[in-house]
């Protein structure tokens, strides 16, 4: 069972700019490249299929996320919270998809080796695989379909970690503290 991997890059990012005038997910990281696609490059570094949830104005994150070759959708209802984009990556998922790791835009330094371990978890008989670094938890987070309903039935701005709090989840003991590092703000770039 090959997840499809869901890429969450359909947020607004106000933290990073209150103003909204610059979009932190094509910013450049050290190495030149846009956050958004060093996420999904990463993502696509270890399974054939990433649908990627961008908002309709996303001011060219979707054009970089398809020349990576992305299946990108574009959510409408995305400034209503997080679940609304997870729900619709999801759906757009449909049918044959019977696992995902779920990632996010903001997230460039997760390593590959991380999210292959979370499918390998899952081809191991997981339903929800969580990275540990350290003792804590951290991001992305691999789902089996037993799950289906649940994630299909979010809303709200969390997420899925309703999901995780309520049937528990397999821990992987990784060595990447990629796994807490989102850009939130502009001191969180790498080299900042």
């Amino acid at each position: 069972m090959t997840p499809v991997g869901i890429l969450l890059a359909a947020g607004r990012g106000r933290r990073f700019d209150p103003s909204g005038a610059r979009n932190k997910l094509l910013h450049a990281l050290p190495n030149g490249e846009a956050v958004v696609v060093a996420s999904a490059r990463n993502l696509l570094a270890v399974l054939p299929r990433v649908v990627a949830v961008v908002r309709p104005d996303d001011g060219g994150v979707a054009d970089a996320l398809r020349a990576l070759g992305c299946d990108v959708t574009v959510c409408a209802g995305a400034g209503a919270g997080m679940a609304v984009s997870l729900v619709h990556a999801i759906a757009h998922s449909r049918p044959g998809a019977r696992a995902w790791l779920i990632a996010l835009g903001d997230m460039p330094q997760v390593r590959p080796a991380t999210m292959r371990a979370l499918c390998d978890a899952l081809a191991a008989g997981a339903d929800i695989a969580i990275p540990v670094c350290g003792g804590r938890r951290g991001n992305p987070v691999a789902f089996s379909d037993k799950h289906l309903d649940a994630l299909l039935a979010l809303e709200g701005d969390a997420g899925a970690r309703g999901i995780v709090q309520r049937h528990g989840a397999t821990e992987v003991m990784v060595d990447d503290p990629g796994i807490f590092r989102d850009i939130d703000q502009a001191g969180d770039l790498p080299g900042a």
